[in-house]
């Protein structure tokens, strides 16, 4: 999940002088930002600093981006809208990412390595077609459910653009990438089977032909698990609402698991939260598993408390080895 952002004072002294889309495109402050959690926190990696929305708005379509969220003031509903938005070269519509996990790695000096990520074709369209935010998702759902080859259309394109994307990414030295499916949850395991899966299986395959592991992670699709790991991904990201080890007989041990702390549990006393590391590293099981949060940290939250929680991890994550050694 996202490390920077607003529970860091040092991220919110830079986010201050500068708006956040204009952050984002920034190389040298994107990585900055990137490399402040892994000083202040000590954590095994960095995720590179960006937005999910970065390749959308190169596709042709215009984007604000601030703290209130995204808003597209001309959203895409029509089969015109959709014949509009161009399949960016990577390099020329997105570059600065790149740049910025090129950054970001001298920076660190290869001390950890760097997650790059996107979005997934259905999480980036509803964005696209709500023209923002939504509570109802009505007018994605009416879109796919109205006008489905239309839809996948619109899926293909933005998998033809997320796909040289992330490569780019890799190209540039992450050693890993993550796909967001962040409003994945909102459909049945039906129709995320027929609009999502198709698209997310060509993802993974094409990315994992770069050489890099890649990871897959939505937010409520605790009942789509089976469905995630038909994609093939190398890893399922879980949020806190299944426990770990319930995910981890629906997925088997030949794929490795990422999570789940509740991104609120950093709120509990100390002793709890160290219990709550200790619980979900044991229902993880002895490997393949990657702690993280059940999705993204909050702007509340104390950043000692975050250090707390790796240090937890650290110190209980080696104790596991040592009485299975």
């Amino acid at each position: 999940m996202r490390q920077a952002g607003r529970y860091l004072p040092e991220y919110r002294a830079i986010r201050g002088t500068i708006g956040f889309l204009d952050l984002c495109k920034n190389p040298d402050l994107a990585a900055e930002v990137t490399v402040q959690p892994v000083t202040r926190l000590g954590v095994d990696a960095a995720i590179i600093f960006s937005d999910i929305l970065i390749p959308v708005e190169a596709m042709g379509i215009e984007l604000e981006l601030g703290d209130r969220g995204p808003h597209f003031p001309n959203p895409v509903r029509t089969a015109a809208d959709i014949d509009k938005l161009a399949v960016p070269d990577p390099v020329e519509g997105t570059g600065f990412v790149a740049e910025a996990i090129r950054r970001t790695r001298k920076a660190l000096n290869d001390s950890v390595p760097v997650i790059g990520f996107s979005g997934a074709p259905f999480t980036l369209a509803a964005y696209m077609v709500e023209g923002g935010g939504s509570k109802s998702y009505i007018l994605i759902k009416r879109f796919l459910f109205e006008q489905p080859k239309l839809a996948h259309v619109l899926f293909q394109k933005l998998t033809d653009t997320l796909i040289p994307y992330l490569k780019m990414q890799v190209e540039a030295g992450a050693s890993i990438v993550q796909i967001f499916d962040s409003w994945g949850g909102e459909l049945s395991p039906y129709d995320y089977e027929r609009f999502c899966i198709p698209h997310l299986r060509r993802m993974v395959k094409e990315l994992q032909a770069t050489g890099v592991p890649v990871i897959v992670f939505g937010v409520n699709l605790s009942n789509h698990l089976s469905l995630l790991k038909s994609t093939g991904a190398d890893v399922i990201g879980v949020d806190w609402k299944m426990p770990l080890d319930e995910a981890r007989r629906v997925l088997g041990d030949d794929v490795a698991v990422q999570g789940n702390l509740d991104p609120l549990h950093l709120f509990l006393p100390r002793e709890e939260l160290d219990a709550q590391v200790r619980d979900i590293l044991r229902r993880a099981g002895p490997t393949g598993h990657i702690f993280n949060l059940g999705h993204g940290i909050l702007p509340p939250t104390d950043p000692e408390a975050a250090k707390f929680l790796v240090e937890a991890v650290h110190k209980h994550g080696a104790e596991l080895r040592r009485a299975g050694a």
